[in-house]
């Protein structure tokens, strides 16, 4: 073994060049960070969407319509769907837990009743909401349209 053969262990030595030590160095002066501008600033952190001072694009694509922050988004069930779950499980009492059974809704959302179709039997239905025609026919053929808040 001899002084000129030496060299450190594989992998202690990190071949990252140190930046910011004098002109000597080859890198002192601006530190490889150019001249002046945010970027050659300590702390600088990009901020997401900057574009160099270009408009950014969340700010050149417009806005479009309206979001009610109200609004409920209601799964709708029609008068047919309710008369074929009566004829095939003789249910009289149909509620969101029916409804989650035959895996029509997942039992979160707000179930609303239309009226699109015929009901013929008896039955009582409970639901979030009801439209005009869905609840005038359930009472037509003598059953019970019940709201759940």
């Amino acid at each position: 073994m001899k002084l000129h053969t030496l060299k450190p262990a594989a992998g202690s030595t990190h071949s990252r060049r140190r930046i910011g030590r004098g002109t000597g160095s080859g890198l002192g002066g601006t530190s490889t960070r150019g001249h002046k501008g945010a970027k050659a600033r300590s702390g600088y952190k990009r901020k997401i969407g900057f574009e160099g001072g270009q408009m950014p694009l969340q700010r050149r694509v417009p806005k479009a319509g309206f979001k009610n922050i109200n609004h409920k988004e209601y799964f709708a069930v029609n008068l047919s769907t309710l008369q074929r779950l009566v004829e095939e499980k003789q249910l009289t009492k149909i509620g969101i837990a029916e409804l989650k059974a035959a895996g029509l809704t997942n039992g979160k959302e707000l179930v609303k009743v239309l009226g699109n179709g015929e009901l013929t039997v008896k039955v009582d239905v409970e639901a979030h909401a009801f439209s005009k025609t869905a609840e005038e026919a359930i009472k037509a053929v003598g059953g019970n349209a019940t709201i759940i808040k």
